[in-house]
């Protein structure tokens, strides 16, 4: 008989969130291997409503498209830890369900697709649409491709790839964190840095949500400070311009010592235009730096109550 102490974790059962839950376990597995690990995966309301981003979610995200049923699970006990993608998670959180561990980021950056067996030429030809429905991607492709229409398209990264190479678009865009975890890397056609398109915020962070009167010390084997401090600026900029899967709001954080750089993007009003900016500080006040960064790129923009907590 077992006397492993027996730790359910929850995630989406997409192939890449199933890739993404493993990763946490095994991290977990390797320094506890006094616990019994099991997988649990949901359906998400985002996995099933397949409209475009801006009809299937409240502007800010709110409704969490991608978490809710974990959120219930780990609400009703059916769970003890969910993982997620970060930039999936509502900018508001459930201080009943806390973020209690951020990985180690990925590569943040987004990268072009194209079909298979197309020139890499075909990255600047201009023909077809771009499948993408991220609006802060969209309006960033505006100012790297102008003319280029783009199209949404949602579902699994192995759908928008089929799509992609059934002659449906040109090319897609993609998060290079989840062709990498799909080892489907080989399919980036372009990595776009950070200053030609501004990720969202947390992207390419994992992050393990729990319930807020239980201990996660397990939990150290993934844990990553760099990460964390990164997150809690780049979520508090996000949070304060009401930054959500509809948003066109952009952010990134890199440390250095005890210095930290934020660099943010934000549409929030077409007669103004898009606007860019950074901001440089002590990481022990990431989120203040965030909300000084979102007043200042959109002084008449009304910042969310306790945007950051």
């Amino acid at each position: 008989m077992s006397t492993k102490r027996k730790l359910r974790v929850g995630g989406r059962a997409s192939h890449l969130a199933v890739a993404q839950s493993r990763l946490v376990m095994s991290a977990i597995a390797a320094a506890h291997p006094e616990l019994e690990l099991e997988l649990v995966t949901f359906r998400t309301t985002g996995d099933v409503n397949m409209k475009p981003f801006a009809e299937a979610s409240d502007p800010a995200g709110i409704k969490g498209l991608f978490t809710l049923e974990l959120e219930r699970a780990l609400l009703d006990g059916a769970i003890d830890l969910a993982v997620h993608s970060l930039k999936d998670l509502p900018m508001v959180q459930d201080p009943r369900l806390p973020i209690v561990a951020y990985s180690r980021r990925d590569d943040p950056r987004d990268a072009l697709v194209l079909p298979v067996g197309a020139d890499g030429r075909a990255l600047e030809d201009g023909g077809g649409a771009i499948g993408c429905s991220s609006l802060r991607r969209r309006l960033q492709l505006a100012r790297l491709f102008p003319g280029r229409a783009t199209e949404p398209v949602r579902g699994s990264v192995s759908t928008r790839l089929r799509k992609l190479d059934e002659g449906q678009f040109s090319m897609l865009v993609l998060a290079a964190a989840g062709l990498k975890r799909l080892r489907l890397e080989a399919r980036a056609s372009r990595i776009l840095g950070v200053e030609e398109m501004v990720p969202a915020a947390g992207q390419g962070i994992l992050a393990c949500q729990g319930r807020a009167d239980e201990a996660y010390e397990f939990l150290d084997a993934v844990r990553d400070r760099d990460s964390e401090d990164c997150a809690r600026a780049e979520r508090s900029f996000a949070a304060a311009l009401g930054g959500g899967c509809t948003q066109p709001v952009g952010a990134f954080a890199s440390v250095r010592g005890e210095e930290l750089t934020l660099t943010g993007f934000c549409l929030l009003d077409a007669r103004v235009g898009e606007r860019r900016g950074s901001i440089v500080g002590p990481r022990d006040r990431a989120e203040a730096l965030g909300r000084r960064l979102a007043a200042r790129l959109a002084p008449n923009a009304v910042l969310r109550e306790g945007a950051g907590a």
